[in-house]
């Protein structure tokens, strides 16, 4: 059954497996010099996305509470899983772990100096990937599609 040009829903998720198996480990090896050490980009990722959500550093003195229950939500893990990845990402070097402020029982968790070295060579391996994929595109139609990916991006909350 061939798609229609206007139907997303099949075009989007072909996309979703197209990355999942050929660009994660591409990006992983050239950030961390490790295929296997994608989760120490998801883990920066959904930190920095619910300590950041609009991708700039917060205020001075603005502080959120970012946990593993968050990393969970962020990356559609269990706890457990979530915790596991937290921690690699933590004996890394990436995340710091603190006891919360609000909350005793919890840690909180930011980025440490490697940890935002890895998200700015993150963002820019994303930035070049996107580049080289639309390459042929008009520059009109590359802005539009990264405004489309943005404003789906907020109203799903990634």
């Amino acid at each position: 059954m061939k798609e229609r040009r206007d139907d997303g829903g099949p075009a989007l998720f072909r996309l979703v497996r197209f990355w999942s198996r050929r660009w994660a480990g591409r990006a992983s090896q050239e950030l961390t010099g490790e295929p296997r050490h994608i989760q120490h980009i998801l883990v920066v990722e959904a930190v920095a996305t619910n300590a950041y959500p609009s991708g700039a550093a917060p205020a001075a003195g603005a502080h959120e509470a970012i946990t593993v229950g968050t990393v969970a939500h962020q990356l559609g893990l269990d706890h457990s899983g979530a915790s596991r990845m937290v921690r690699d990402t933590v004996d890394a070097g990436y995340l710091a772990r603190a006891t919360s402020e609000h909350d005793r029982r919890r840690a909180s968790l930011r980025l440490t100096d490697s940890g935002q070295e890895l998200l700015a060579g993150a963002r820019r391996w994303q930035r070049q990937a996107f580049e080289e994929l639309t390459a042929s595109w008009a520059e009109h139609d590359r802005r539009q599609f990264a405004s489309y990916l943005q404003r789906l991006a907020d109203d799903v909350g990634a």
